[in-house]
C-alpha cells in the first residue's frame, strides 16, 4: 500500500489523490498527517508538502489544495520534457511542478468559476480556457502527468504493482430530432411545406412528400446504419434522447408519439440510453425532472445517464440539478466550438463541488470530439476530418484512457449539408475501436 503524507488532509487533497491513485492507477493508498508514522513506514510512500523527510518520492505542494473557495490563481504554464505543466516547484521536488494542484485546477473546472465571457448560448467558451490559450487542449495532460508519477514510483519502489489499464472507445449519439419529416404532426408538417414553398424549394417539398408517402426513407432515420456499425465493430453505444417540450431550440418528436417511444425502446434493447436534457430545462429544474420521468416511464427503469442539449453546462448548478434527480453519469464535459479535452483528462472522474468543498458521486465522462464542432465551428471538410480526430485518439490510446465521440443521427443521413459525414463517422469508429 502507498502511504501519502501531507500536513493537512483537506477535501481537495482526498479528491485529487482518489483521482490519481484509485481512478487512474487502481492501487491502494492511505493519506496521513502523522509524521512519525510516515517516517517509520518502510514500504512505498510519497510526501506532499514544503520539503521531503528523507529520500521518498516528494512532490512540493502548491497552495491550491489547502485553500477553500475561489480566488484568482497565478497560472503560468511552461514546457518541461516536451510536456506542458504549471504550478512550478523547486529543485528538491521529484517533479518541477505540482501535478496534483494542476490536475485539480483542470478537472474541477476551477477557471469556469472565475469571471469570464459566455457565448450566445450561455456556455463557457473554449477560447477562454487555459488549455486553448496555451495550446494544450489537444492533450490529456492529467493522464500524462499521472504517467510521470507512476514512473517515479516504479523506479523508486520496484515492488509496487499497477493493475493494467486498457484503452477504451465509447460511441455516443445524440437524438435531437429523431426524424426529419415523419411523426411531426399536422401543424408542423403543414408549416414545413409552407416554409419550403415560400423559399421556392420544390426539391424539399418533393423529398418530404416521398417520405410521408413511404416511397423514401426519412433522411434522419439512420438507425439501421448505426446498428450495422455497432455490430461490425462490437460497440456498446449510448443514445441520448431529447424529450423536452417543443421550443425554438428543442424540436424533437413529441414524447407521447407512439413510434418515437417504440424507437427509444428498440434502441434500448441493443444499447444504453440516457436523457438529453432540453435547452429550456437547463435553468428549470422542474422541467428537467419532467423529462427524466418521461424517459423513465418509456423504459420502465431508472435513468442514470445524461448529456445536456447544446452542451449547456453551468457550474455547479447543472450538475447539482442532475444529482438531485439521481443521475449518476454525465457526458456533457466537452466544448461545442473546439475538439479536445475540456478538463484535461480522458478518464471518467467524479464532480468536485468547489462551493461545497465536497466530492460528489456524479461521474463525469469527458468527450473529445463532436461532429458539429468539426463542421460548423472549425469549418472542416469531411475529407479532412479524420486528420483532426486521429491525433486525439492516439493521445488517449497512449495513456490507456477512454475516447468518447459525440455524433448525431442526422449527421449520418449523408444528405445535403451532411453529405460525406457518414463515412467520417465510420472511419473514426474503425480507427478508434481497435
Amino acid at each position: 500500500m502507498l502511504l501519502i503524507h501531507t500536513s493537512k488532509i483537506t477535501g481537495r487533497c482526498r479528491y485529487i489523490f482518489n483521482l490519481f491513485f484509485k481512478d487512474i492507477f487502481g492501487i491502494d493508498f492511505e493519506i496521513t498527517s502523522d509524521v512519525v508514522r510516515f517516517k517509520e513506514y518502510t514500504a512505498e510512500k510519497l510526501s506532499y508538502g514544503s520539503a521531503p523527510f528523507a529520500d521518498e518520492v516528494f512532490i512540493q505542494s502548491h497552495k491550491l489544495l489547502f485553500e477553500t473557495g475561489i480566488t484568482e490563481q497565478n497560472v503560468q504554464p511552461f514546457e518541461w520534457n516536451k510536456n506542458i505543466v504549471f504550478f512550478s516547484a523547486t529543485k528538491n521536488s521529484s517533479l518541477p511542478f505540482d501535478p496534483f494542484a494542476a490536475a485539480f485546477y483542470l478537472v474541477s473546472r476551477y477557471e469556469e468559476y472565475l469571471p469570464h465571457i459566455r457565448d450566445s448560448h450561455d456556455r463557457y467558451n473554449a477560447f477562454e480556457s487555459l488549455a486553448f490559450k496555451h495550446n494544450f487542449l489537444h492533450k490529456p495532460v492529467v493522464n500524462i502527468w499521472a504517467a510521470l508519477i507512476k514512473e517515479l514510483l516504479s523506479k523508486k519502489y520496484t515492488g509496487i504493482k499497477f493493475p493494467e489499464r486498457k484503452y477504451k472507445y465509447i460511441s455516443t449519439i445524440d437524438i435531437d430530432n429523431a426524424f426529419a419529416y415523419k411523426e411531426k404532426g399536422m401543424m408542423r408538417t403543414l408549416g414545413g411545406y409552407a416554409k419550403s414553398f415560400l423559399q421556392l424549394d420544390f426539391s424539399l417539398i418533393a423529398e418530404r412528400t416521398k417520405v410521408l408517402l413511404g416511397i423514401s426513407r426519412d433522411p434522419y432515420d439512420s438507425y439501421e446504419k448505426l446498428f450495422d456499425i455497432q455490430v461490425r465493430y462490437k460497440l456498446r453505444p449510448i443514445y441520448f434522447f431529447l424529450l423536452g417540450d417543443y421550443a425554438d431550440n428543442d424540436k424533437n418528436i413529441s414524447p407521447e408519439n407512439h413510434k418515437f417511444r417504440s424507437l427509444i425502446k428498440n434502441l434500448a434493447d441493443h444499447a444504453e440510453v440516457g436523457i438529453h436534457p432540453s435547452y429550456e430545462s437547463n435553468k428549470n429544474k422542474n422541467q428537467l425532472q419532467k423529462e427524466v420521468k418521461r424517459l423513465s416511464s418509456i423504459l420502465n427503469s431508472e435513468i442514470a445517464k445524461s448529456r445536456q442539449h447544446f452542451l449547456k453546462l453551468r457550474l455547479p448548478d447543472t450538475y447539482r440539478n442532475l444529482i438531485e434527480l439521481d443521475i449518476t453519469n454525465d457526458y456533457t464535459m466537452g466544448y461545442a466550438n473546439q475538439i479536445g479535452f475540456r478538463a484535461g483528462i480522458c478518464t471518467p472522474f467524479n464532480f468536485y463541488d468547489i462551493d461545497l468543498e465536497a466530492e460528489t458521486q456524479l461521474k463525469i465522462h469527458p468527450f473529445a470530439v463532436m461532429d458539429a464542432t468539426l463542421k460548423y465551428y472549425m469549418k472542416v471538410e469531411p475529407q479532412n476530418a479524420l486528420s483532426h480526430v486521429k491525433p486525439l485518439i492516439d493521445e488517449v490510446r497512449a495513456v490507456n484512457g477512454v475516447f468518447i465521440s459525440l455524433w448525431h443521427n442526422e449527421t449520418l443521413s449523408n444528405d445535403k449539408v451532411w453529405r460525406g459525414w457518414m463515412n467520417v463517422y465510420e472511419e473514426i469508429v474503425k480507427y478508434a475501436a481497435y
